[in-house]
């Protein structure tokens, strides 16, 4: 698998050079709403071609193995003090449309598997989508942090630190605006996980 191992140590963006400890120009520029990410590949063949399949085709055999290698990789960051373990995770909400198109949201399958494993409840119903919007995959980061604006809203009270929970993080639009209502609702210390990070 192509793995992300040297990435911005905040939004786990991946770079050319040997580092996890430096920050992206974004991510200078622009602090995201969020403390950390923790992303363990790049998206890139063959592990694009698996989440496809499991994403679009619901073929969950493809996702199966990724999930199960994931948690490990969490696990261990967790047992070594890499990061801190989160209260809840927060699987990113999809648009019921969509939804029901699909049979599921790949990101709560993905939290609820992570979860079990690593005995931390999954909060499927604190941020929910209050209208639908333009398929992302169609829109720059610009169109797809304008095309989100207003579309999460909190439900109930939010644990201090969370995890929000998707399967590729592509411009880090839609994780950027969870976390900003997350942190708006009280969050203190917020991090992302996802399967995948697309390079740019």
């Amino acid at each position: 698998m192509p793995v992300n191992r040297w990435h911005c140590r905040c939004c786990a963006l991946p770079l050319a050079f040997p580092s996890s400890e430096l920050l992206c120009g974004d991510c200078l520029k622009h602090p995201p709403p969020f403390d950390m990410s923790f992303v363990p590949w790049r998206y890139q063949y063959p592990l694009d071609g698996m989440i496809g399949r499991y994403k679009y085709n619901g073929q969950r055999k493809f996702g199966r193995p990724l999930m199960s290698d994931f948690a490990d990789s969490l696990e261990e960051a967790l047992q070594d003090g890499s990061m801190p373990k989160p209260l809840a995770l927060i699987p990113a909400p999809m648009d019921a449309r969509r939804r029901r198109q699909r049979g599921f949201n790949q990101a709560q399958d993905i939290a609820e598997t992570i979860g079990g494993q690593l005995n931390i409840p999954v909060a499927t119903g604190l941020v929910r989508r209050v209208r639908r919007v333009r398929a992302q995959r169609e829109l720059n980061r610009e169109a797809r942090l304008a095309n989100l604006r207003g579309v999460f809203e909190v439900t109930s009270v939010v644990p201090e630190r969370v995890a929000i929970v998707d399967d590729v993080v592509t411009t880090g639009a839609t994780v950027r605006m969870l976390a900003s209502v997350l942190r708006e609702a009280g969050a203190r210390e917020i991090q992302v996980w996802a399967l995948a990070r697309t390079p740019g």
